[in-house]
């Protein structure tokens, strides 16, 4: 573990691209490190290495497999590691415009333009004393069943995220992927009940999913929903699974399930329509995929393994590139909300308030 780390402070202060990585559950943390710093771009997702593509589709770079050395390190907890975050948030100007946001969303759902709409907001904010590589080491170890990572680019930026939700898993022709909606904090009871417009709003997903696999895929496979929870919040989860026809590509079908409606809306061409009209800032990365593009793993078969960025956080940094020398530093944070024809303005900020705890609490803000 220490080595990897080491490894990725060199590339910082080298200003060459890598990615740090570890999957939900899994013992291993995964280091892809770019001989050089040039800025890839995936053409036709036959490409292998580790992708990072934004939410609009017009950004879809790779740090290729070719181009990199490839490191893997057993995960050691670093018992030194403190956390000093706190629960509460307010800004009276940003709560005022979120909500009328909502509101404008619950409008336009009223006059059937959509049915479900994701709305999303951008805090920033100014803090010293970042260190990149212990603030990877924290998700990790905050975050065990997420999709945790620290992706550097010297022509993109450093982005930080701890990932609840997969987009899609492909394993030669086994397909799986997950419909996560619907959200409430955590009370520490062991029985989580979930009121009707969360219920809706991750059906609402898992519709989608299938109706746009029904062509695709063969076989299909349905669970049941169930709760799960990520960090100190609950979401809906539905499992769905099958086999892929053999005439439909990875392009394909990223493009058939990206953006879902769990980060988009329903209908998504309307809904993401009402968000880049209305949101008033660009998402960039932020609903997003990212992850592994057609790894070939230990029994040489071809894999995809690619999640959708939610949880995260762009770090902008001072001129230093020497991480125990970092000037002022600034973050920029992304919640989303489902807003559906029963939302209520106010909630929905709350919910926002609570997403944004699971990247501040890594930063002790």
């Amino acid at each position: 573990m220490k080595l990897i780390l080491e490894k990725a402070k060199l590339q910082w202060e080298l200003k060459l691209p890598f990615v740090l990585y570890k999957k939900p559950n899994k013992p291993i943390v995964k280091g892809v490190f770019q001989k050089n710093n040039s800025l890839f771009s995936v053409n036709d997702f036959t490409e292998k290495g580790f992708v990072f593509a934004s939410f609009d589709g017009n950004k879809t770079y790779i740090i290729p497999e070719n181009e990199s050395e490839i490191s893997s390190a057993i995960y050691i907890e670093n018992q030194s590691i403190s956390f000093n975050g706190n629960d509460f948030y307010s800004n009276e100007k940003e709560r005022i415009y979120f909500e009328n946001l909502v509101h404008k969303g619950i409008q336009a759902i009223e006059n059937e333009d959509f049915k479900k709409v994701v709305l999303s907001r951008r805090e920033s904010v100014n803090f010293s004393n970042f260190d990149l590589m212990l603030t990877f080491e924290k998700l990790v170890q905050l975050y065990p069943t997420a999709f945790t990572y620290c992706f550097y680019h010297p022509k993109v930026g450093v982005w930080l995220g701890a990932s609840p939700e997969q987009l899609l898993k492909v394993n030669q022709e086994v397909f799986q992927t997950i419909s996560l909606a619907g959200t409430q904090k955590d009370s520490g009871g062991s029985i989580v009940i979930w009121k009707q417009k969360e219920e809706e709003e991750q059906q609402f997903v898992t519709d989608y999913i299938v109706n746009k696999l029904k062509d695709t895929v063969t076989e299909l496979k349905i669970s049941k929903p169930y709760s799960i929870k990520a960090g100190s919040l609950w979401h809906i989860k539905t499992d769905i699974s099958g086999l892929l026809n053999p005439d439909y590509g990875l392009q394909k079908l990223i493009r058939l399930l990206h953006p879902t409606p769990a980060v988009c809306g329903f209908p998504k061409d309307q809904s993401k329509k009402f968000i880049l009209d209305n949101e008033n800032y660009d998402r960039t990365f932020y609903t997003g995929f990212l992850g592994e593009l057609n790894y070939v793993d230990t029994k040489e078969t071809q894999n995809s393994d690619l999640f959708v960025n939610l949880r995260c956080m762009e770090i902008e940094i001072g001129s230093s590139r020497k991480l125990s020398e970092f000037a002022m530093t600034k973050a920029h944070f992304f919640m989303g909300c489902g807003i559906t024809k029963d939302s209520i303005p106010e909630n929905e900020w709350e919910e926002s308030v609570n997403k944004s705890m699971t990247m501040k609490k890594v930063l002790d803000l």
